[in-house]
C-alpha cells in the first residue's frame, strides 16, 4: 500500500497538474506549427513581408511555451514548500 492519494504522481505533484501543463504546451505548439505552415503555404503567395512576420511570431512561441508548460500552479508543490 502506498500512502498517497488517488491521483497523484510519485513526486507528490497531482496528475491532473501534467494533463494541464501538457494541454497548454500541445496547444501553444500547435499554433506554432499552423502559422510556419500557413505563412509558407499560402500567405508567401499574398505578401512575402507579412509570411516572414507570421515566422517570426512562430519562432517565439517555443520558449514562451516551455514556460508557461512548466509555471508552478496555485496547488503545485515547490521545492521548500511545507506542505509536503
Amino acid at each position: 500500500m502506498t500512502d498517497r492519494p488517488p491521483g497523484a504522481s510519485g513526486d507528490g505533484v497531482p496528475r491532473r497538474t501534467y494533463g494541464r501543463r501538457r494541454r497548454r504546451y500541445l496547444a501553444l505548439m500547435a499554433v506554432c506549427v499552423v502559422l510556419f505552415v500557413c505563412a509558407w503555404g499560402f500567405v508567401r503567395l499574398v505578401s512575402v513581408p507579412l509570411a516572414v512576420g507570421m515566422c517570426v511570431v512562430a519562432a517565439l512561441i517555443p520558449p514562451v511555451a516551455a514556460v508557461v508548460a512548466n509555471r508552478r500552479g496555485p496547488d503545485d508543490p515547490w521545492w521548500d514548500d511545507p506542505r509536503r
